[in-house]
C-alpha cells in the first residue's frame, strides 16, 4: 500500500468491530476445520439450524481466494443492521459484476442468480441468513470479541497519539512492514494499492488470523483488516518469568517492561540495567521480531510486536476468551 503524506493524515483505526468482517472470517474458520474451530459454536457440532445457515452462506464466503466486496461494506462499522441495510443496496450492476467474478473460480449456486438480478425475495432471505448467523454464533461470543479488538485499538491508537501514525504503522512488524511511505504484507497475490490521499481504515479483527485482508476494487475506501492482537497484562514486569530459560534473565526482564512504550531510557530504568545494555537488548529482541522501535527525535521508543504480545501471554491466544 503506497502512501502520500496526506494518506498518513487520514489513516485510522476503526473504533469497534465490524460485524460484517467477522461473520465472513469466522464462517472461513469454520470451512477451514481449524482444530480450535468448533470452539467457535461453542464446542458443540452445528445444530441442524446452524447448520443450514453455513451451507447457505458458505458459497459467498469462499473460504481461499477472493470473495465479494459487497459482503464487507463500511457502513457496518455503524452497526450489522446498517450493514447489511448496505449489502441489501448493492447496485445491481456492482452485484452481478462481483458475483460473476466469484463464479470465475467457484461453483455458485443457482439462487446466486436471482441475488445477482436483484430479486427481493433473494435479498431478503440473504438479510435473514445473515442476522440468524450473527445471532447464533457471533452474538454469544461478541463481550470477547469485542474486548480483544478494543485492546488492539487502544494499544494502535494510544502509540499514534504519543509518536504520529508513522509510529503506529510499525507496530505492526512483523505482520505488516512499513517503510518510507510504503505498507508491505505477505499477501496470497502481489498488489500494489495506491491510496491517493484517501487515506487507510484499519479494522482489528477477532477471527482474523492468516494475513490482512483487503478489498479487491480499489475506488472503494481503502480498507485493511489484520488479526488484533491479545492485550498484554499490566502485571506482566513483575511476573514471575517463565522466559527466562528461553531469553536469560536480563532480556526476559527488558521484554517483560514494554507492557506499555518505552523509550530506551525507560526502558533501563524499569529493567535495571544500564542505557547500553537496555539498548544491546532492544536491538537483539527487534532481530528476533518481538518488539519495534521508531525514532522520536533524540529517543527511540520501543513497543511490542503481536508476536511480543503473545509471548508474554504464554503462546498465542486461543480462538476464544
Amino acid at each position: 500500500m503506497h502512501f502520500t503524506r496526506g494518506d498518513l493524515s487520514r489513516t485510522r483505526v476503526a473504533e469497534r468491530p465490524d460485524p460484517l468482517w467477522e461473520i465472513v472470517l469466522s464462517m472461513h474458520q469454520l470451512q477451514e476445520g481449524r482444530r480450535n474451530a468448533r470452539a467457535i459454536l461453542g464446542g458443540r457440532t452445528p445444530s441442524h439450524p446452524q447448520q443450514q445457515i453455513l451451507r447457505a452462506l458458505t458459497p459467498l464466503m469462499p473460504a481461499r481466494g477472493y470473495f465479494p466486496d459487497f459482503l464487507t461494506p463500511a457502513a457496518a462499522l455503524d452497526g450489522l443492521d446498517s450493514g447489511i441495510d448496505a449489502v441489501l443496496s448493492t447496485p445491481r450492476r456492482r452485484m452481478r459484476e462481483e458475483l460473476s467474478l466469484l463464479a470465475q473460480h467457484h461453483a455458485l449456486p443457482a439462487w446466486t442468480r436471482s441475488l445477482a438480478d436483484g430479486e427481493v425475495d433473494t435479498l431478503h432471505w440473504l438479510g435473514r441468513a445473515l442476522h440468524r448467523y450473527n445471532r447464533c454464533v457471533l452474538q454469544p461470543l461478541w463481550s470477547g470479541v469485542a474486548g480483544r479488538v478494543e485492546a488492539d485499538r487502544q494499544h494502535r491508537t494510544g502509540v499514534q497519539c504519543r509518536g504520529g501514525t508513522e509510529a503506529m504503522l510499525h507496530t505492526f512488524a512483523p505482520m505488516l512492514r512499513w517503510d518510507s511511505s510504503v505498507l508491505a504484507a505477505d499477501y496470497p497475490v502481489d498488489r500494489d494499492v495506491h491510496l491517493g490521499g484517501r487515506g487507510l481504515l484499519l479494522v482489528p479483527s477477532y477471527f482474523c488470523r492468516r494475513t490482512p485482508v483487503a478489498l479487491l476494487d480499489e475506488q472503494l475506501l481503502p480498507v485493511l483488516v489484520y488479526p488484533a492482537c491479545s492485550p498484554v497484562p499490566e502485571q506482566a514486569a513483575t511476573a514471575d518469568s517463565r522466559l527466562a530459560p528461553l531469553l536469560g534473565h536480563t532480556r526476559a526482564a527488558v521484554l517483560q517492561t514494554l507492557h506499555q512504550p518505552r523509550t530506551t531510557t525507560e526502558l533501563a530504568r524499569h529493567a535495571g540495567v544500564s542505557l547500553s545494555s537496555a539498548s544491546e537488548h532492544a536491538a537483539v529482541l527487534r532481530q528476533a521480531g518481538l518488539i519495534a522501535s521508531m525514532r522520536e527525535r533524540q529517543r527511540v521508543r520501543h513497543i511490542l510486536t503481536p508476536l511480543g504480545a503473545d509471548l508474554l501471554n504464554g503462546g498465542a491466544m486461543p480462538l476464544l476468551p
